[in-house]
């Protein structure tokens, strides 16, 4: 018998991710935070998740998911079709798309099903974390926050700096809003993974988004897409706080954002598609962590996800004179 090896995936996390994943109330008011080291291990044939958390949350939601400073730990069936979560801190199952896992679990200790989406960027040396909480189709929270990876934390003084300031930078960052450039016109640009329905990696597609203000608060959306996906549409999009619309003429649908991070979902007009979104404000520089999901009829088509850089372009809404 073949010796069992580690999953794609779990080979690509290896290490411990450090990070202050945010605490939000289902209206999109950051409570506070919940500090995070987690680690997923390969040994002797079977792989265990551990996560040592430390709530710095505040209200209700404090005392519901602070349980205390035990370690959770948790076996893992791990492969690169499904990694299955088997308690008892969590149950359920997570499919991963190469550097992707989309996962559904729930958790006994906080009586809620949880929809998380991890994307490792490996060239930026992050992970784009979220997790959505529900009571049945009631969402109770959201969590959402950036890790990075150590090899050697417990002994590297030096790591251990690294991993205190990027804590401290998160700290600031990630109560900003999910607020796109109000006056300044420009386009996003960059290349997304794409997968089908069956977890298969196709190739690549190109995406630009040529983004105009039209007030202080809407702007015109002029999307191309190119390679597996080949797509041209277009839409306003207009928010009140935290949350967002998007009303054609090509998408309609809404959406509403947890700090940096947008979630919505997207119909296209006159057809049985639609997509199904996280969008993340990774940097001051508004470079977008996107992972889109297509869905025809309901089934998933295609999941594509990676970075779009942003170039400004003029400014459109310049300072304006009576008389």
């Amino acid at each position: 018998m073949a010796e069992k090896t580690p999953s794609k995936f779990q080979q690509a996390i290896t290490g411990t991710w450090h990070g202050l994943p945010s605490v939000f109330e289902v209206d999109g008011t950051h409570v506070g935070f919940n500090k995070v080291d987690r680690e997923s291990k390969f040994e002797d044939g079977v792989t265990t998740y551990y996560m040592r958390t430390h709530f710095q949350n505040v209200g209700p939601l404090r005392y519901r998911f602070d349980m205390g400073s035990e370690q959770m730990a948790f076996g893992v069936i791990d492969s690169d079709q499904n990694r299955v979560y088997c308690g008892p801190d969590f149950m359920g199952s997570g499919r991963p798309y190469g550097m992707l896992v989309d996962s559904n679990y729930y958790s006994p200790g906080w009586n809620t099903d949880l929809r998380t989406l991890n994307l490792v960027l490996p060239e930026r040396q992050i992970q784009v974390y979220s997790s959505e909480l529900y009571e049945g189709p009631v969402m109770a929270a959201v969590f959402n926050g950036i890790y990075i990876v150590t090899q050697d934390h417990e002994t590297n003084p030096a790591t251990q700096q690294r991993v205190d300031d990027f804590i401290e930078s998160e700290r600031r960052n990630a109560k900003k809003p999910f607020t796109l450039p109000v006056k300044v016109s420009g386009q996003w640009t960059g290349v997304l993974e794409t997968y089908n329905g069956d977890q298969e990696l196709l190739g690549t597609t190109d995406v630009q988004i040529t983004y105009t203000p039209l007030t202080l608060l809407s702007a015109r959306m002029d999307v191309t897409m190119s390679g597996v996906i080949n797509r041209q549409f277009s839409y306003q999009r207009s928010h009140n706080g935290a949350v967002h619309k998007f009303e054609g003429p090509d998408v309609w649908g809404n959406g509403r954002s947890y700090g940096r991070y947008l979630f919505s979902t997207q119909h296209f007009y006159g057809e049985p598609q639609k997509i199904r979104a996280r969008d993340t404000i990774i940097d001051d520089n508004y470079a977008l962590c996107a992972v889109w999901q297509f869905f025809e009829g309901n089934k998933e088509t295609f999941t594509c996800f990676g970075v779009m850089d942003w170039a400004p372009g003029d400014t459109v809404l310049e300072a304006r004179y009576a008389g």
